[in-house]
């Protein structure tokens, strides 16, 4: 294949040279919630896409910024729906309300940001299988309970059903990372919408991680300071509360917040 493309650090790119663990990722894809599109992030020399491409069941478009990826994708796969844009600005308005999965050897420097963008467009990706690095990676499928488990993990779990598939070593890319990598793959659940105010869940989630030493008695002190609050949550840390706690939480906590905004309005 023509057009040699030089990895760019800037861009966080470490092309994956060991094509069978391409192929695994793209047979992570489960066709969860009937999608018949898929979005690949950063193809790069399409170590991934060619894999992808062989997969009848869906349809393959791909997001890329670099010129030099782009120059080698449009002369090797001339047919490959191409959007030349960045992942994290793209309207998904682009899909006419259809499903699309989000796959990708995930850029490290954005990996975090790709799935917030995700989460905004959650009603539209039904699956995501992607490559982070493993402490990243890790983090995300956490379950409650171990210092891993923290904010992303509670945002993600909140809509979508994680799990860690397989730990990929640094010398199967070209350049090495100095990291080893991880691919989870996550499954849209049945949750539409959380049970309770959504502003206010990132709020408290973000106030007890952001003090995780401390009990939610201690961290959710601004909100509830001089009264009489009461909550089966109140000796625990925030480590050890899964999402649906979280939500009890937020219920027994908005009055209190709603007091709080009033007063500071």
């Amino acid at each position: 294949m023509g057009n040699y493309v030089k990895p760019k650090k800037h861009l966080g790119q470490h092309f994956l040279i060991d094509f069978s663990i391409s192929e695994r990722i793209a047979d992570a894809l489960t066709m969860h919630g009937g999608y018949k599109r898929i979005l690949e992030i950063g193809p790069g020399t399409a170590s991934l896409t060619q894999f992808l491409l062989k997969n009848d069941a869906f349809t393959t478009e791909v997001v890329e910024i670099d010129r030099e990826s782009i120059a080698f994708l449009k002369t090797n796969y001339p047919d490959l729906k191409l959007y030349t844009e960045d992942f994290l600005k793209m309207d998904f308005a682009i899909f006419n309300n259809e499903s699309v999965a989000v796959v990708g050897n995930f850029p490290y420097n954005i990996s975090s940001q790709i799935l917030f963008k995700v989460l905004e467009e959650k009603d539209q990706v039904p699956e995501v299988v992607g490559m982070f690095q493993k402490e990243v990676a890790e983090r995300i499928a956490e379950k409650p309970g171990t210092k891993k488990y923290g904010i992303t993990s509670v945002f993600l779990q909140a809509y979508y059903d994680i799990e860690y598939l397989f730990t990929v070593e640094p010398e199967v890319f070209d350049p090495p990372p100095k990291v080893k990598s991880g691919v989870i793959r996550l499954r849209r659940n049945n949750v539409k919408a959380l049970d309770c105010n959504e502003k206010h869940f990132k709020q408290v989630v973000k106030m007890t991680f952001n003090q995780r030493r401390k009990t939610i008695r201690n961290s959710i002190k601004p909100f509830i300071k001089g009264t009489d609050f009461t909550s089966e949550f109140l000796s625990e840390r925030p480590e050890q509360m899964s999402v649906e706690q979280f939500v009890t939480l937020t219920n027994q906590l908005t009055p209190y917040i709603l007091i709080k905004e009033k007063d500071n309005k």
